[in-house]
């Protein structure tokens, strides 16, 4: 029978790595090979594009299209290269990939999102606040190791738990919930 790790995703936080702008600098060139015609930005997000934060170590990386009328050409690129569409998981403005096979790059998740998304925006008001503000990054970074510790098997609980730091910084910043 199998333990608990191994039937189930362990959260772990992890200091800021300056390996990862390096990884994100990476995936994005190796992305921008795929659909660099098609898309406006590749924008890291998440807290591995923060300086000092610490985080899951998992690449956020959001490629931006002018709207979803390219969409139908991203997903069919993408899935050549082994990337399956998954839907937005329930985040308007935000449409997840999952790689199908292992790709050389360390674990990261893929949105496509359009410009004007509110997935994008968000991504983007709380990389960039956190960013100006050291603050509220210590705050988030504080919120995040606790969770981590209480629910160390538990990926839900623990995202949950992270939702009213991320929408008080979002409406610090400007970015009504």
């Amino acid at each position: 029978m199998k333990n608990i790790a191994e039937k189930t995703k362990i959260v772990q936080v992890v200091p800021y790595d300056p390996a990862w702008k390096k990884e994100f600098t990476r995936l994005r060139d190796y992305l921008l090979e795929i659909t660099g015609d098609l898309i406006i930005a590749a924008e890291h997000v998440g807290s591995t594009s923060v300086e000092g934060l610490s985080a899951k170590p998992i690449i956020d990386i959001d490629l931006v299209m002018e709207s979803y009328e390219v969409f139908p050409e991203i997903v069919q690129r993408l899935s050549q290269y082994g990337y399956v569409h998954q839907g937005d998981l329930g985040i308007e403005g935000r449409e997840a990939f999952r790689r199908e096979q292992e790709d050389g790059f360390m674990k990261y998740h893929l949105y496509v999102c359009p410009k004007d998304g509110k997935g994008y925006l968000e991504h983007i008001a709380l990389r960039d606040y956190m960013r100006l503000n050291p603050a509220a990054a210590r705050e988030y970074e504080e919120v995040k190791v606790k969770l981590a510790k209480q629910f160390r098997y538990d990926i839900d609980a623990y995202c949950e738990g992270k939702t009213e730091v991320v929408h008080s910084i979002l409406r610090k910043a400007g970015h009504i919930i």
